[in-house]
């Protein structure tokens, strides 16, 4: 559309370097952030929690582990 490639490629290098700039600290923080918003929207939305109170727990384990191995493959492989 109005994009060129080498603009893309300029916002990867630059998402790159971001990125590399990032700690372990950095990391956590936003993953517990995600953890606490996603327990916020659990107890607002009171449908939220009956669909998550009528599923079974081991489906929620499955998504997570099959989630961490896909991250831990595309972190390796490079």
């Amino acid at each position: 559309m109005g994009l060129k490639l080498n603009t893309i490629y300029s916002d990867n290098k630059m998402f790159d370097k971001q990125i590399k700039k990032l700690k372990l600290l950095d990391l956590a923080l936003m993953k517990i952030s995600v953890v606490a918003f996603v327990l916020f929207a659990i107890t607002i939305w009171p449908a939220m929690m009956n669909w998550i109170n009528s599923v079974n727990p081991w489906y929620f384990l499955i998504i997570s582990l099959v989630a961490a191995a896909i991250a831990q493959v595309r972190i390796w492989k490079k």
